[in-house]
């Protein structure tokens, strides 16, 4: 661990999260830097597969589902992946992992560099997931709401053979609701929990986290996935938050009604997800608690002086059976016939 990451107090919270945290003792979201999409038109980007770095830490869920849609879909050998270690420094997030320190691509030992590129008064957070150009070294999108569906729809022609269909044309208005809704309520509302500077706003979310939950456990007592038979784009944004959930989000961000082995359907559908190629490959169970626990901004948030690493919760129940098949009605978890959308 870098010098600088030496625990500090709650202070290192306040200050890294600065400019979101509200007089209410809410969190808001942070804008986005770069939200410019892929196309054909004046100032878009050029889909051009092996232009383009997706960059992503471990740890964090928004990063996680873009780089399990990536693997879903075949797109490894049209954009690289580059990781940045499970720390932030005062500046961000750094490439501690590379040799050297430095991304073996771009170039740089500091993510924040990309946005100082763009805007060099941006004084936020550097975030991931972000697509980087390799030509031009410009930040290219870090929407990590619009990315997945960048993915899955104007890169469709270099999807590998028999690439699943997450975002099909007849659910697209259903999967936008849920994606929205998931987006809200659960992968930001947890961290509305355990990021709540007082009581009101601890309570009022946690509320809000668990009826949603709740809600969604009831959805999968009859559909194997959220739109039915088969994984879509809505399971892939779900998924990241049930695995940190399970691992550390009840312990450290006290959302702490239900563990997720308590959940009749939620448990057994995450465990369905994991098993799954795509997912369990891009899941580092270790590295998550890791990161919740001992980065220097969640210490000081949650009193962790001393840097005690939790030994659970046991994760080996990942690989039980599940026994979600009876509910698909075809023995698959993709629909694999391809549309000819462009």
């Amino acid at each position: 661990m870098p010098e600088d990451q030496s625990y500090e107090g709650i202070e290192l919270f306040e200050r890294t999260f600065q400019h979101q945290i509200q007089s209410d003792g809410e969190i808001k979201t942070q804008e986005n830097l770069f939200t410019t999409r892929f196309g054909t038109g004046a100032g878009e980007w050029p889909v051009e597969p092996g232009r383009y770095r997706l960059i992503w830490m471990p740890g964090c869920p928004h990063a996680h589902k873009v780089v399990i849609t990536r693997a879903l879909l075949g797109l490894e050998d049209a954009i690289s992946l580059g990781t940045t270690g499970i720390c932030r420094t005062k500046k961000g997030w750094v490439f501690s992992e590379d040799p050297g320190e430095v991304d073996p691509v771009l170039g740089i030992h500091e993510l924040h560099d990309i946005y100082l590129r763009e805007d060099p008064t941006f004084e936020g957070r550097s975030t991931v997931p972000i697509l980087v150009d390799t030509v031009t070294g410009r930040g290219v999108n870090n929407d990590h709401f619009w990315i997945p569906i960048y993915l899955n729809t104007d890169w469709h022609p270099y999807h590998k053979a028999g690439a699943p269909e997450l975002y099909p044309d007849n659910l697209r208005e259903e999967i936008d609701t849920w994606n929205r809704f998931i987006y809200e309520q659960v992968n930001e509302g947890v961290y509305h929990v355990g990021f709540a500077r007082s009581q009101d706003a601890y309570e009022k979310a946690y509320d809000q986290f668990f009826e949603a939950m709740d809600q969604l456990d009831q959805r999968l007592e009859h559909r194997r996935f959220l739109m039915g038979d088969f994984i879509t784009d809505s399971d892939v944004r779900l998924y990241p938050t049930l695995v940190r959930f399970q691992v550390t989000y009840y312990q450290v961000f006290r959302a702490n009604r239900s563990r997720l082995e308590e959940f009749k359907n939620l448990w057994p559908y995450a465990r369905d997800l994991y098993q799954t190629e795509g997912f369990r490959d891009t899941t580092y169970l270790e590295l998550i608690k890791k990161h919740y626990q001992l980065s220097p901004h969640m210490r000081s948030l949650f009193g962790n002086v001393h840097g005690i690493y939790a030994k659970g919760p046991d994760v080996s129940g990942w690989e039980l059976p599940h026994g979600r098949e009876a509910l698909s009605k075809l023995d698959t978890k993709f629909l694999t016939q391809r549309s000819e959308r462009v």
